[in-house]
């Protein structure tokens, strides 16, 4: 898994394109937070399917886990709220179906 890093969006705003990074074929894992989101840009010709581990349970049952199809050639846009805070590692796991023409970034708004 690689670790992506979060770039600030500053009060001027940012470009995110040229901040998205190749998605790791064993997934990723960022720092969750208020107002932090995960991009995720598909430029396959297939959808894929991004999902969130969430570690936290109730009355000691698992919580789904978040998944989100991406189409072919779109960008999506998650939250990456403390829910999928890995109690352990502090930070979110994020896996991908596939990874070809896969790319994303993670951001959090000051």
């Amino acid at each position: 898994m690689a670790a992506l890093n979060t770039n600030v969006v500053p009060l001027a705003g940012i470009r995110f394109d040229d901040k998205l990074v190749a998605a790791a074929g064993g997934g990723d894992t960022a720092a969750p937070g208020a107002g932090v989101i995960l991009v995720v840009k598909n430029a396959d010709s297939g959808s894929h399917t991004v999902t969130l581990v969430t570690p936290g349970t109730v009355d000691g049952l698992a919580i789904a886990d978040r998944t989100l199809a991406v189409a072919a050639g779109q960008t999506a846009v998650i939250l990456l709220t403390d829910r999928y805070r890995n109690p352990s590692t502090g930070r979110a796991s994020i896996t991908y179906d596939g990874v070809t023409s896969v790319t994303v970034g993670v951001f959090r708004v000051a």
